[in-house]
């Protein structure tokens, strides 16, 4: 029978935007399960160590890599520096993203391009990084982070929708391709989660609003991850983690 929960002892996972809130969850979530984990950040370099070195701690192995994964280039480089210090990717977490509030009187051309770089193209980028070796070695895994906001109306703003929206189709589109060849691919959406993005939530008193009446917790993200890593035959699906809010 397939364990329970995933036994990733001798993998090595890539969690991108792995230093803070769901990523910082998902990270040791993942080196718990024996992964070796790459945190990717961007800006938070404190963060990232702190994250490594509670993995550390924990008697597991993990590395910092910085890089901007909505380039090309450093996400070719990021590759490269995992896999001369960890080994080949076997697990991809896209989790980057932004969420800037705008309105769609407020909205410019310059915010949807950048919230479309960051939250779709880095998943593109990021897993045509990693397929190569994943089909070679008939094994991977890949998660992508999407939002409640894919399939609703969401508060952060039409941007934020489209790229999500985006990320589940890329979703079931390399699940298609791929489920023959031992990769899976599935997507997570959250609903509203306490993160430290989530004044606006609690402004709005969208808590309230939930059946299960609370934000849902980082770990609980980390969780749906961790399950849909460990399952061989959940591909091309998204898991909704969102309260209640829907039951789609």
């Amino acid at each position: 029978m397939p364990a329970l929960m995933p036994i990733l002892t001798d993998r090595v996972a890539l969690v991108t935007g792995g230093s803070r809130g769901i990523g910082r969850a998902t990270s040791i979530a993942l080196a718990s399960t024996g992964a070796a984990v790459a945190v990717n950040y961007l800006h938070s370099e404190n963060e990232a160590a702190n994250v490594v070195a509670e993995i550390e701690r924990a008697g597991g192995r993990a590395l910092a890599v910085r890089a901007d994964v909505s380039v090309a280039a450093d996400v070719t480089a990021l590759i490269e520096a995992i896999e001369q210090q960890l080994g080949p990717v076997d697990v991809l977490v896209n989790n980057a993203g932004t969420a800037t509030f705008v309105d769609i009187d407020h909205l410019t051309e310059v915010e949807f391009d950048r919230t479309l770089a960051v939250n779709l193209k880095s998943a593109f980028l990021c897993t045509q990084a990693v397929l190569p070796g994943m089909r070679s070695r008939r094994w991977g895994r890949i998660v992508n982070v999407s939002s409640a906001a894919a399939r609703g109306p969401g508060l952060v703003g039409i941007h934020y929708n489209a790229s999500k929206a985006g990320l589940e189709g890329l979703t079931r589109g390399y699940a298609s391709k791929v489920a023959r060849e031992g990769i899976t691919v599935n997507a997570v959406a959250p609903g509203p989660i306490d993160t430290d993005m989530a004044g606006p939530l609690k402004a709005a008193n969208v808590a309230d609003r939930l059946p299960v009446g609370r934000l849902g917790e980082t770990e609980e993200i980390a969780q749906a991850v961790l399950m849909v890593v460990g399952n061989a035959f959940i591909t091309g699906q998204t898991i909704s983690v969102n309260g209640g809010a829907s039951f789609i």
